[in-house]
């Protein structure tokens, strides 16, 4: 993730992004991710300067607009090509973005784009991973829906349900004591397994209540209990003052992708390529989604000669401190 900065957010861009940024061909450019939360003052607020101007910029972006490093490099005055580089790189391994190749058409007529799927909210490895191989599935099976026809002129509409009277209203319930759900959901019970699994997320029978709906929204996507729990729990702060409002807060932010309905499965003997592959937002490597993380490939994450790549030189600099050093000592 990218290092904190508290100091106050940039403002934005001077010119409305969409008048600055042209459309990219069609089937490339940005792509944002599906259930994005509105847009607030403090987004971005502990990214690094350029990286929340540039964030600040993108998240402005309509769908489809040019997203490679020369159309934002000239759409904003204030970074070059390789500030912009640098600071998509940043905001990938933060968890904004993802660059993929996506298969477009069908038989013969298949081409390769580039788009770029944005999150306002950063997310993790785990969370990019399952959405992109939900993305992959749906794009390899796309059932077209059949438009429904109209019923003929002869079949007659169904006769209308005749008025009931209505129901005297209920006498005023008495007020009962609240007693633990005799068959508990699967989310209330996932929520209850929070503070067995960590002390710091002890919930109350009340606090298990109050977000079990939110819980049952993860179930709902075909993520199961021990998921849940781990997402919650991973990554805990040293105190958690609040359980309720922490664990409330993950259950949205941490909120799995929708998961695209069983596919049917492939033919035997079935060599068709993957109608999507994850790219290196560094090198622009391409590959499956479980070979990169923080959106890099294994070789921009770990260089073989970091020292040496980043200052030439200064492995003999050291070198001959070094033997400056011995022979003082040998003075002596």
């Amino acid at each position: 993730m990218a290092t904190q900065n508290f100091s106050p957010a940039l403002p934005t861009p001077p010119v409305p992004a969409p008048a600055l940024c042209p459309k990219a061909s069609p089937g490339y450019g940005k792509r944002s991710i599906p259930d994005q939360r509105p847009p607030r003052a403090d987004d971005f607020a502990f990214l690094p300067e350029r990286e929340r101007y540039i964030a600040g910029y993108v998240d402005q972006l309509p769908e489809g607009s040019a997203m490679s490093i020369k159309s934002l490099a000239k759409c904003q005055p204030l970074y070059g090509q390789m500030a912009v580089g640098s600071a998509l790189r940043a905001l990938g391994v933060a968890g904004h973005l993802r660059q993929a190749r996506c298969a477009v058409g069908d038989g013969d007529n298949v081409r390769w784009v580039t788009r770029t799927f944005w999150s306002r909210v950063a997310r993790d490895n785990e969370w990019w991973n399952t959405f992109l191989t939900a993305e992959a599935g749906h794009r390899l099976h796309q059932p077209q829906p059949a438009p429904a026809a109209p019923p003929p002129p002869w079949v007659p509409a169904e006769p209308a349900a005749p008025a009931t009277p209505e129901a005297p209203a209920p006498a005023p319930a008495v007020p009962q004591q609240r007693t633990a759900p005799a068959d508990p959901s699967p989310a209330y019970l996932a929520l209850a397994r929070l503070g067995p699994a960590d002390r710091r997320l002890g919930l109350s029978e009340e606090d298990c209540r109050e977000l079990e709906e939110s819980a049952a929204e993860w179930f709902a996507r075909g993520v199961d209990a021990d998921y849940l729990i781990h997402a919650v729990t991973a990554g805990l702060p040293a105190t958690v003052d609040s359980p309720l409002g922490f664990v409330r807060k993950r259950l949205v932010t941490k909120l799995p992708p929708h998961r695209p309905a069983a596919a049917p499965p492939a033919p035997q003997g079935d060599t068709s390529v993957p109608r999507l592959m994850i790219e290196c937002t560094d090198c622009g490597a391409p590959g499956k989604a479980e070979a990169f993380r923080d959106g890099l490939c294994g070789p921009c994450r770990e260089p073989a000669h970091p020292a040496s790549a980043e200052e030439p030189g200064i492995e003999r600099d050291i070198q001959a401190h070094v033997k400056r050093l011995r022979e003082q000592l040998k003075l002596r």
